[in-house]
């Protein structure tokens, strides 16, 4: 029955500042009212993301709220920060690790590699791909290439 995720929400301070940003990472408006409401495709038809100008933006940011993250292809993820540099966007650290490439989440059975940066509102966005499914055992987390090599050489799994 489910498909998919459809949409998801987050409250903006500017409308239009936030559909310039959202623009820039390659997002297509898809509806904008005169209301303070706008839509952007992620995946056209597939799935949207709605930005609601008002107060709200000030909520305390916590992982349930304000959170969006963005499925991404490996290659694309280790392209990320550069591309988001050449966006006027830093990466930020997360889980007390430097912004300096991807890092691989601890999901058992799951392993994900994420970055993590923010809106002009501060809601929190992520790219994420998955790297292994259904058979990864608990590990430290750690950065992408760090990963990479442990698997290659047998040290994770």
């Amino acid at each position: 029955m489910i498909q998919g995720l459809y949409e998801a929400h987050l409250p903006v301070s500017d409308l239009n500042q936030s559909i310039e940003f959202y623009q820039n990472i390659g997002l297509e408006l898809a509806y904008r009212n005169k209301s303070g409401i706008a839509f952007f495709w992620i995946e056209k038809g597939k799935s949207w993301i709605g930005l609601w100008e008002g107060e709200e933006f000030q909520t305390p940011y916590h992982p349930s709220l304000r959170h969006i993250a963005f499925r991404v292809e490996l290659n694309d993820i280790k392209k990320a920060k550069d591309w988001l540099s050449s966006r006027g966007i830093v990466m930020r650290e997360n889980f007390g690790f430097a912004p300096k490439e991807p890092i691989v989440l601890d999901n058992p059975p799951q392993a994900h590699a994420a970055i993590y940066f923010h809106d002009p509102d501060r809601n929190s966005l992520e790219f994420i791909c998955p790297v292994e499914i259904d058979t990864y055992n608990e590990s430290e987390m750690m950065y992408l290439s760090e990963w990479e090599q442990a698997t290659a050489q047998g040290e994770v799994k």
